[in-house]
């Protein structure tokens, strides 16, 4: 998980996002899985959903340290 802060607003990531099966959230380019949120008030984050993104975050793991290795292929880890 990470953030940016744009001009927009503060973008919330996860890199393996795309497994969260969420329609909130916006895929990511390439093979790595992510996704993202643009909040630019304050007032838009919803709680619950951001509690249910960051429990999805702790569940579901991905193996990028061996990504290289693996010839960019992604394996779910647990």
């Amino acid at each position: 998980m990470g953030y940016n802060k744009l001009r927009a607003g503060i973008r919330l990531m996860f890199w393996g996002g795309a497994s969260f099966e969420e329609e909130s959230l916006k895929q990511g380019t390439g093979k790595f899985k992510d996704t993202s949120i643009l909040y630019s008030p304050a007032d838009q984050i919803m709680e619950e959903d951001l509690k249910r993104w960051l429990e999805k975050a702790r569940r579901i793991q991905w193996d990028y340290k061996n990504i290289y290795k693996r010839k960019g292929i992604l394996e779910r880890l647990k």
